[in-house]
């Protein structure tokens, strides 16, 4: 017994593996046989026949994959929408297929974007309704998507694949009729996920498990009442028999060589109720786009890669309409991308990223878009967060150059009118009122791209120092700091207890000592082990010229935060005579400025610690400012704050043993960084040694 519906199928007399363009084909060219291919396809044949109204289209020798004929484009009421294939290998399949839809009358009505478009493997609609689950991220574009929507008056919900092994839609999804999906979870992105769930109540979705997914149990016909596929695990058949369809399997494992089973081999001609109502207002599209332009060392960088990957990892597409390369080494680089996603609110947070890394929305400059904050303490819901890199803001028609640029703050417009004035704050310093820059008009960010000693750094990159390149990366540091200090540059440490555990405290010391510190930021961990070492040699109970535990040595630090703390602070522990060398010592004696910050875990703590974590916060944005360079010695919590922070434009240095924590540091956002994978206590051995040496 058929239903009404009607499918166009393709023999494979001339199928085989023939090319790789899809992880399904690799390994398996030569390797089909064309008798049991054309035994299993005459099984679907007959399945189908039983339930279905079936017509052929004439194979063409030369296209082996043409019996996948659902990828031959789109039909819907009287209209075909041929593919736009993306490897060339299958593009001469349309032609054939357009011929045989224009000699039955149809309506030949192609995509008007460039995008590509795989037909049915792509675009599935819901079993009566007029609703298309489109697939995008592999094969097809989203801008396909936008058209189908426009020309066919449905809704397109677009799905974004992240598995190569589907790379179309019809291969791990498949909606049945009820409203009702199978799909396979994994081979969707996050987002995708959530709206698959949105849109379908739970008790009509049936997610399958990998081994399902894999032998091509979602790429299924369904018509007559039975789901007709490759593979159907037990729970699958138990959920289909709940709905009331009955799973017939039918082997299709040479197609499968091929990437292919029961969907891809039948292109659907009917699709009864996908027909809009007369009086139905027009589906708008919620595909949206724009045109970004970013300048500057796209090449040599990896910025265009790291771009692009910005745009597609967030869910959008993108096509690239002009990109003019630097002809030298000292040209920049300028693109022009069109940007698309699959909604305005995903558009705009690729936009919103796309921006804090220095791309420029390709239109007419509009001002800023302001609201007033309306609680203390509180953004504006769509606030612009900030990066460490120079911004500017567009107020009144003018370009206003940001003040106190740093990371994860927020924008704040002042001042009169032909004067406004835009400056960074953080979250907490909103009050009512204050005018917040929201979204991402009106603002353009300016990454730097700084040579530092001869290298290149690139922009959100960093290098990093293995052990073989210690001697020399050091080599290059002690040179720069010894230029900083004789022009009167400003060098900032932050520094963990472990400078002291290894070993480098008293090389720190000296560095204080010659003028080569101008500010220290610490925790309460650093100084009471600094002092610990200073009046017992010991650091956590260890003789650190011995390296050998004290009998009741673990006790030391409490003794040494004590006696501080009788004294009423270091500088008075100094002036007392109780504290006469380490490296407190010198930054007393020398006039430099020390913060530091306490935490959850310290123990007194040190009269100068700052328990108060916005009081330390503020401290350590005073004692960087001005800054030259920042030489963050295993300090990995204190060092990120300080990180984000810290403007671009300031020399970073990270050191630490772990390349985990290196890696970590390094990638957070500044251009002028190097990365030391080392043990801190001999780097900074080595760095006394050859200061002194320049000496």
């Amino acid at each position: 017994m058929t239903s009404g519906d009607r499918f166009l199928m393709c023999a494979p007399r001339f199928y085989r593996v023939a090319y790789v363009i899809n992880p399904w084909m690799e390994g398996n060219v030569g390797r089909t046989d064309a008798e049991v291919a054309t035994r299993q396809w005459e099984g679907l044949r007959a399945e189908l026949a039983r339930r279905a109204g079936l017509d052929d289209v004439e194979p063409a020798d030369g296209l082996p994959d043409m019996p996948f004929a659902a990828n031959a484009g789109l039909v819907h009421d009287g209209t075909f929408i041929p593919a736009r294939f993306r490897f060339p290998q299958r593009q001469p399949e349309v032609p054939h297929f357009t011929s045989w839809f224009r000699d039955r009358g149809y309506r030949i009505v192609p995509l008007p974007s460039s995008g590509t478009f795989e037909g049915e493997g792509d675009a599935l609609f819901q079993p009566g309704a007029p609703l298309v689950w489109g697939g995008y991220g592999v094969r097809t574009s989203l801008q396909a998507h936008r058209d189908l929507a426009d020309l066919l008056d449905v809704e397109v919900i677009p799905l974004r694949l992240v598995d190569e092994r589907f790379y179309h839609l019809d291969t791990c999804f498949c909606p049945l009729p009820g409203g009702r999906v199978v799909y396979y979870p994994d081979a969707f992105d996050h987002d995708s996920l959530a709206t698959i769930r949105a849109r379908v109540p739970a008790e009509n979705r049936c997610e399958v498990d990998a081994t399902d997914a894999l032998n091509f149990a979602c790429n299924a016909v369904v018509a007559g009442g039975a789901y007709i596929t490759n593979f159907a695990g037990p729970a699958l058949r138990e959920r289909l028999a709940g709905w009331g369809l009955e799973a017939v399997v039918c082997p299709l494992t040479q197609f499968i060589l091929a990437g292919g089973a029961a969907k891809c081999l039948a292109l659907h001609l009917t699709h009864p109720g996908a027909r809009r109502a007369a009086a139905a207002p027009r589906v708008l599209s919620g595909v949206r786009e724009r045109v970004v332009e970013v300048q500057g060392d796209l090449l040599d960088t990896g910025l265009m890669n790291t771009f692009l990957d910005c745009i597609t990892e967030g869910g959008g597409s993108f096509e690239i309409e002009t990109f003019q390369a630097g002809l030298r080494h000292d040209q920049a680089s300028l693109a022009r991308v069109r940007v698309v996603a699959p909604s305005p609110e995903r558009l705009d947070a690729i936009l919103t990223r796309l921006v804090q890394m220095g791309a420029r929305v390709a239109e007419e400059d509009r001002d800023a878009r302001l609201e007033a904050a309306t609680q203390p303490g509180v953004a504006p819901r769509d606030f612009y967060s900030t990066t460490i890199y120079p911004t500017e803001v567009r107020v009144g028609g003018q370009w206003v150059r940001v003040t106190g640029q740093r990371m994860d703050a927020v924008i704040v417009i002042d001042g009169p009118p032909d004067a406004p004035r835009a400056s960074c704050r953080l979250l907490r310093g909103l009050a009512v009122d204050d005018r917040v820059v929201c979204g991402i008009e009106g603002i353009r960010i300016h990454p730097t791209h700084v040579p530092a000693a001869g290298e290149t750094f690139g922009f959100m990159t960093a290098e990093t120092s293995s052990e073989r390149r210690v001697e020399l990366a050091v080599d290059r540091i002690a040179w720069e700091m010894r230029r900083l200090r004789d022009r009167g540059g400003k060098i900032v440490v932050v520094a963990g207890p472990v400078v002291i555990h290894t070993g480098g405290g008293p090389h720190l010391a000296r560095l204080v000592r010659h003028g080569y510190v101008q500010a220290l930021l610490a925790g309460n961990g650093l100084a009471a082990h600094d002092i610990e070492q200073a009046r017992f040699g010991t650091s956590l109970g260890v003789d650190l010229k011995r390296g050998i535990n004290v009998r009741g040595g673990h006790r030391n630090h409490l003794y040494a935060i004590n006696l501080v703390r009788e004294c009423g602070g270091i500088r008075q522990a100094v002036e007392r005579g109780e504290l006469r060398e380490g490296i407190l010592y010198e930054c007393v004696e020398n006039g430099v400025p020390f913060v530091l910050a306490g935490s959850i875990r310290d123990d007194g703590p040190l009269p100068e610690t700052l328990m108060d974590l916005l009081a330390a916060q503020e401290a350590y944005a005073r004692a960087i400012e001005g800054a030259d360079m920042i030489l963050m010695l295993s300090s990995m919590l204190h060092a990120i704050g300080v990180g984000n922070m810290t403007p671009a434009g300031v020399r970073l240095i990270y050191v630490d043993i772990s390349p985990a924590v290196v890696t970590k540091l390094a990638d957070r956002g500044s251009v002028e960084s190097t990365g030391i994978v080392t043990d801190v206590g001999l780097f900074l051995n080595l760095l006394d040694a050859r200061l002194g040496a320049l000496e």
